[in-house]
This record gives C-alpha cells, structure tokens and sequence, in this order.
C-alpha cells in the first residue's frame, strides 16, 4: 500500500542510524513492528494478578478428551 507520510527527518535520521538499515521503508517498516509489540507486551503485562491460574488444571479434561 503506497502511503505518503510527512516524517520528522531528524527521528527518520536517527532512526536510519541506530538502526543500521539501508532504506527508510525498512527502518519505518520496523518501527511499526516493535511498536505493536511495545504496545501487546504492554497489555499482556496489565493482565498479570488480574487472571487466576489453577495448577491442577487439565485442558484436556476440559474439553472433556479423557
């Protein structure tokens, strides 16, 4: 998908550099890739105390193949 975007030059420089990539669509490809996960592990980490885990808990046997 063709997008055209106004990016701050200085953040896509930096961005180029620390990165060591060879394009700007590689290194905005990037980006974009660790911010979603940034963001889920994020998520994932607001779920910890809020969700109970059973030791003796058998997946199996809840759906019902023993």
């Amino acid at each position: 998908m063709a997008t055209n975007l106004a990016i701050n030059d200085e953040l896509l420089a930096s961005a180029l550099s620390i990165g060591g990539l060879r394009t700007k669509k590689e290194t905005v490809n990037l980006a974009l890739e660790e911010f979603i996960q940034n963001r889920r592990r994020k998520e994932a980490m607001e779920l910890f105390g809020k969700i109970d885990f059973y030791k003796d808990w058998n997946p199996k046997k809840a759906r019902g193949k023993i």
